[in-house]
């Protein structure tokens, strides 16, 4: 490029520069909006994680190309571009636009050498200035994703400079340029598809610049030939053999591009492009229509907008309509430069005949004439045709500016152009700060578009602010009354207002205003793919309702029968299943989802839970695994295969689970949970100060952490640090007064370190009174009426429990001290207490000591509503007395023990629906 950019001098290039950088400085302070979102923050392929060869598979969008979904917008190199940025600053979006600020720049440099083709120096520069500050060209300078207009537009230019070459000494060939410009038109195509029509441009270059024929002398050259007066001329075999090979490598590059969109043109509703499904002469005459009103943009940029889908412009249904007098105008105006440039030979009938070429030619795969087209107006697609523009401008100019009369009012109004123009553009930048500027902007230029509206509501919604969001959203609804997805958007935002009655009226609106189903017909060839949400939509709302299960299975079922790869109906009936506590079903539905996306790292990590509810937590580890492999920033996966590995016992995955959990808390700092089981997997370890420090975080984040505060009180308990313990204690008395554990473990300190009855004996009361039939507590006042010297009210007291708990041994043991103390008073003289004094003692130690076993048992098999689990491994080994070990296991615990691992996995569950519920 810099060798054909050497008739550039370096103060053309300075001064382009200077006003690219004045007109677009402040695209720098715009964030990514409307296209972007899609094309940039949700495009796994700009990850360094995700294979480069998957660019070349997927569209523009990040879609596999094979997907009926996919847009079929097939531009790898412009991604690629984007995956540069993302390596270089992630997602900062100031790099992303100063790039495109730099393209426009080279786009600006290379046309003004293009220009110098047909014009003179002084005009050139006129018509390079005119194309930098155009206003039509902030969509693809300061939209992201225009990234795609500029790329292909400096290689098209490019292509057509190197084609320029091609002609030699005495009108031979030079191939080498033509080789070139092959090349360049394949990489033009490949940042974008208008690229390919470079060759007509070069084709066109070729007859009536290179060779300098006319139409005349090509017809009157034509009819010799047919008469058999004459030879077809060597320059014109030579021209044609050139043609032959533009159009022969042209034609391989559209071959191999349908071969790449698989020979399906891209799925488009007549919300997109109204005019592409309505009937004749609706569609002809608003087609037609659309061309004046492109033209008029470039002409008069006062009233841009970023979308013209929809009812934007209203369709041209009659010959009678009044806007068809303005297509008849554009087309006398075209058709009188055409006859002009074609007929008569000289300059200024070159520089016009390109300057159309210009315009006509790159417009075409956006104009309908061939192909339906996703959009109804696209000012981005104007970028490289407004450069025809700006030359017949500059040439129009220089005609006026060589009459003495008018060229003061030539430079005068070229300068109030430029300056107008300039100031335009930079006060559209601001549009595009963020999607809320974008849309509000469009809404002043169209209100009949109920995509703005909707997108209105979009950012109002991101923003939290659901109830200014539902009138926006309630408006699109009004615009335009059959618009599915204004119904759904209004539905999902009544959900988020919790107003359930009213969502589901929304989306049975937009059920209702779905196409039927016609039996052997694909259904997504006639409705945009993202409708069919509304069952998914509907069906995630009524499934709260436990009673209306079935029917959203339905609703999930419905959908898939509509469209067999709707990947995301698989996903959402999974969790339906699971719910309703079908694990072998919920497996089959993440298996068929996995078949159509094994890349997707949420379906491995719901494949593990439904592993986790059907006992086979090998397999879950393996599944968490791969969603790891996939995405090793899955939040989820990390939490909850950390805690599998935690619950197996195996010393040797605690390294990992760790190494997991500090992973999470690094990405969740704020969430308490990562820190509650770090201090967890210290416990295991016997690492007390660790597991304190971890504990002591997890309180500070969220200080009615249950578990957490049960936990750390306990581990005081059992490190000698029982005195440091009550305060906990009392923290989690004073959020969870029934806390049955946390009041067993105070009587216990109580007792044991202050020799507190009273305070203990009110702990255990108070437990009784919140269940009259808890061993423990019952237990534990036995010891304090022992304690208290109340041996008739211990026995009574211990035959009780034993009677609630007979197989429980250290219980019957208790009783028989009790007993043999009472027999043993009987036949003693009150002096000997004080001896007797040591027995009690002794019994009172024995039975706290197996209280603190129980205790800690007791820990492992109650969940708790702030963590998933309280964990397995809660209870630290204690001392323990000949009775415990003699003691047969609890059929109790087995019980508790299978409702925990049920708990926790529905605890599971309920996290996931939040994030995968898909909207």
């Amino acid at each position: 490029l810099l060798e054909k950019m050497a008739d550039v001098s370096l103060k053309e290039a300075a001064l382009i520069v200077g006003v690219v950088a004045a007109c677009y400085w402040n695209s720098l302070f715009c964030g990514f909006v409307f296209d972007d979102v899609s094309a940039i923050l949700d495009n796994k392929d700009l990850h360094p994680s995700t294979p480069l060869k998957n660019l070349f598979q997927n569209d523009f969008w990040g879609t596999p190309m094979s997907e009926e979904r996919s847009h079929k917008s097939y531009r790898p190199l412009t991604v690629l571009t984007f995956r540069l940025n993302y390596l270089f600053s992630e997602l900062n979006a100031v790099s992303y636009h100063f790039l495109n600020l730099v393209f426009h720049v080279v786009v600006c440099i290379v046309f003004l050498k293009v220009c110098k083709l047909f014009l003179d120096n002084r005009s050139s520069v006129v018509a390079s200035l005119l194309f930098a500050v155009h206003p039509i060209h902030t969509e693809a300078v300061t939209g992201v994703v225009g990234r795609a207009e500029l790329l292909s537009s400096i290689f098209f230019l490019a292509a057509f400079l190197s084609y320029t070459k091609s002609k030699g000494p005495d009108n031979t060939i030079v191939w080498t340029p033509i080789a070139v410009t092959v090349f360049l038109v394949a990489v033009a195509t490949l940042c974008k598809e208008q690229g390919i029509t470079v060759v007509g441009i070069c084709c066109v270059y070729e007859v009536f610049i290179a060779q300098g024929y006319t139409l005349p002398a090509l017809l009157d050259t034509a009819v010799q030939i047919l008469r058999g007066k004459g030879s077809v001329p060597f320059s014109m075999l030579q021209t044609l053999l050139k043609l032959i090979v533009l159009m022969f490598s042209t034609l391989l590059l559209v071959v191999v591009r349908v071969q790449v969109i698989q020979s399906q043109l891209p799925v488009f509703t007549r919300f997109d492009n109204p005019a592409a499904v309505s009937p004749s002469p609706a569609r002809q005459l608003t087609f037609n229509y659309l061309l004046p009103v492109n033209a008029w943009l470039l002409l008069n940029p006062s009233e841009l907008c970023c979308d013209w889908t929809m009812g934007t412009i209203p369709l041209v249904e009659s010959l009678l309509d009044v806007r068809n007098v303005a297509t008849l105008t554009f087309f006398c105006f075209l058709g009188s430069l055409l006859v002009f440039s074609l007929r008569y030979p000289g300059d200024s009938s070159k520089t016009v005949l390109m300057a159309l070429c210009l315009i006509v030619l790159p417009f075409i795969p956006a104009s309908n004439l061939f192909f339906p087209v996703g959009f109804v107006v696209a000012e981005r697609v104007l970028y490289v045709p407004s450069m025809g523009f700006c030359i017949l401008v500059a040439h129009g100019w220089k005609k006026l500016s060589n009459k003495s009369v008018l060229r003061k009012i030539s430079w005068v109004c070229l300068a109030a152009v430029l300056f107008t123009h300039a100031l335009k553009t930079l006060h559209r930048n601001w549009d595009w700060e963020s999607e809320y500027t974008l849309f509000m902007s469009a809404l002043k230029v169209n209100k009949n578009n109920a995509k703005l509206w909707n997108n209105v509501g979009h950012a109002l919604e991101n923003e939290k602010n659901f109830e200014r969001a539902l009138q926006f959203f309630i408006q699109a609804t009004q615009v335009q009354p059959d618009d599915i997805g204004a119904h759904m958007n209004v539905g999902r935002t009544y959900k988020n207002l919790n107003k359930t009655k009213e969502a589901e009226e929304s989306y049975m609106i937009a059920k209702s205003l779905m196409p039927q189903i016609i039996p052997g017909k694909k259904y997504a060839a006639r409705v945009a793919p993202n409708h069919l949400n509304v069952y998914i939509n509907l069906a995630n709302l009524i499934r709260a309702n436990e009673s209306r299960l079935e029917e959203a299975d339905q609703l999930y079922r419905q959908a898939i029968s509509m469209r067999p790869d709707f990947k995301q109906a698989y996903i959402s009936r999974g969790e339906l299943l699971l719910k309703m506590n079908k694990p072998l079903k919920a497996k089959e539905a993440y298996l068929r989802a996995l078949e159509l996306d094994r890349t997707n790292a949420d379906l491995w990590y719901n494949l593990a839970i439904v592993y986790i509810e059907l006992k086979d937590p090998t397999e879950a580890l393996k599944n968490f695994n791969r969603a790891l492999e996939l995405n090793p920033t899955h939040k989820l996966a990390l939490f909850n295969s950390a805690l599998l590995m935690q619950e197996s016992g195996d010393a040797r995955l605690r390294p990992e689970a760790k190494q997991r959990l500090l992973h999470y808390v690094k990405e969740e700092p704020q969430d308490s949970n990562g820190y509650f089981n770090l201090g967890m997997l210290a416990m295991d370890d016997k690492k007390d100060m660790e597991a304190e420090a971890w504990m002591k975080k997890a309180i500070r984040l969220q200080p009615n952490f249950r578990s957490a505060l049960f936990n750390l009180a306990l581990l005081y308990s059992q490190t000698g640090k029982e005195l440091m313990a009550l305060p906990v204690l009392e923290d989690l008395l004073r959020y969870y007064p029934d806390h049955t554990k946390g009041l067993i473990l105070k009587g216990d300190i109580l007792m044991n370190q202050k020799k507190d009855i009273v305070g203990a004996k009110m702990c255990f009361e108070k437990i009784l009174e919140l269940d009259p039939n808890n061993v423990q507590g019952k237990h534990n006042l036995c010891v304090v009426y022992f304690e208290e010297r109340d041996l008739i009210k211990a026995e009574k007291c211990l035959v009780e429990t034993l009677a609630l708990a007979p197989h429980e041994g250290y219980i019957q043991r208790h009783l028989n001290i009790v007993r043999s103390k009472i027999a043993s008073l009987g036949a003693m003289e009150q002096s000997s207490l004080p001896s007797d004094g040591n027995a009690a003692t002794e019994a009172k130690k024995s039975s706290f000591q197996n209280l603190k076993e129980a205790k800690s048992e007791k820990t492992t098999t109650q969940p708790t509503a702030d963590n998933k689990k309280e964990h397995s491994k809660n209870k630290k080994p204690t001392e323990k007395s000949s009775v415990d070990k003699e003691t047969p296991k609890k059929s109790t615990k087995e019980i508790k023990d299978i409702e925990k691992k049920r708990v926790a996995a529905l605890k599971r569950l309920e996290e996931i629906e939040r994030i995968l519920n898909g909207e």
